[in-house]
């Protein structure tokens, strides 16, 4: 089985602060760096450093070919990133607390110029029972849901960042909605939730209080691992990409769900978000002395 991810590509900056600043307030960063974030980035350098087999539909600038190079070389097939001539490659100011807690400002860039006909040609490489894996951060969701339905797939939507209007034309068709705490609440009052398929699964996560996966009458909830985080950023993103290979895996859902936590609970332990994500092999190590 196979993963498509219609997903952000991103080049993320960022700033470290002593807290995130006030309305008004200038603030000295002690220090800056810059690397590859995006959602559906983050989601995919998971996906495959799970085990799990990614195909990557997004777009970058024409002259950004080394990002295309570093996904393929993290084991992400990226035949289907388009390079465009017109469009900047997306870009993320990410503020990073020293509490770990951060602050994100995007610039869409060719996240938004993803053409149809591209998704369709992506499409058409996947089977019946394979996944789409989408986020709210590209302009083609619509479009990608009704190809990849017709091609027989699962949908999979991690619904950030949270927009009803965007969400609500796509709730009814997910087989699998990934959403923390506060987007499930934002769900509950749009109310978008009453439109998920009674089969459909809802992952939630939870922060340091775990997470539970919520399906008709049946619920899972795991504990959180206990770290000390330094930056938060794409530590959802990780849980999305290692569940979804778990599944897609046929490992337990519990299972899935803890290797899930414990990529998170690495991935936090680290600065920056795709290079602080964790192997499997790594999440081996750490779930054997955990438990």
């Amino acid at each position: 089985m196979a993963i498509l991810n219609v997903g952000s590509i991103n080049v993320d900056t960022f700033y470290r602060v002593p807290r995130i600043p006030q309305p008004g307030e200038t603030l000295a960063a002690t220090s800056h760096d810059s690397s590859l974030g995006g959602k559906g980035l983050n989601q995919s350098f998971a996906i495959a450093r799970a085990g799990g087999t990614v195909l990557h539909a997004g777009a970058v600038n024409g002259q950004d070919g080394d990002i295309i190079a570093t996904m393929t070389n993290a084991g992400i097939d990226c035949r289907h990133v388009a390079r465009l001539d017109d469009c900047p490659t997306g870009t993320a100011l990410v503020l990073v607390a020293s509490d770990g807690e951060n602050s994100i400002v995007l610039s869409h860039g060719a996240n938004h110029a993803l053409k149809e006909a591209d998704i369709a040609r992506a499409v058409s490489e996947m089977h019946a029972g394979d996944w789409l894996l989408l986020q709210n951060e590209t302009n083609a969701n619509q479009s990608a849901v009704a190809l990849a339905k017709a091609a027989g797939m699962k949908i999979a939507l991690a619904a950030a960042p949270f927009v009803a209007s965007d969400i609500l034309p796509l709730i009814g068709e997910v087989d699998l909605l990934l959403v923390n705490e506060i987007e499930f609440e934002q769900l509950v009052s749009s109310g978008a939730e009453a439109s998920l398929s009674k089969d459909a699964m809802a992952l939630i996560t939870r922060g340091s209080d775990g997470a539970e996966m919520r399906r008709r009458n049946e619920t899972i909830a795991i504990p959180a691992f206990r770290v000390e985080p330094v930056d938060t950023t794409g530590a959802g993103d990780t849980f999305t990409g290692f569940f979804l290979a778990g599944i897609d895996q046929k490992i337990a859902l519990p299972e899935a769900m803890t290797r899930a936590s414990a990529a998170a609970a690495l991935q936090v332990s680290k600065h920056g978000a795709s290079v602080a994500i964790p192997t499997s092999a790594e999440v081996d190590i750490f779930l054997a002395g955990h438990g």
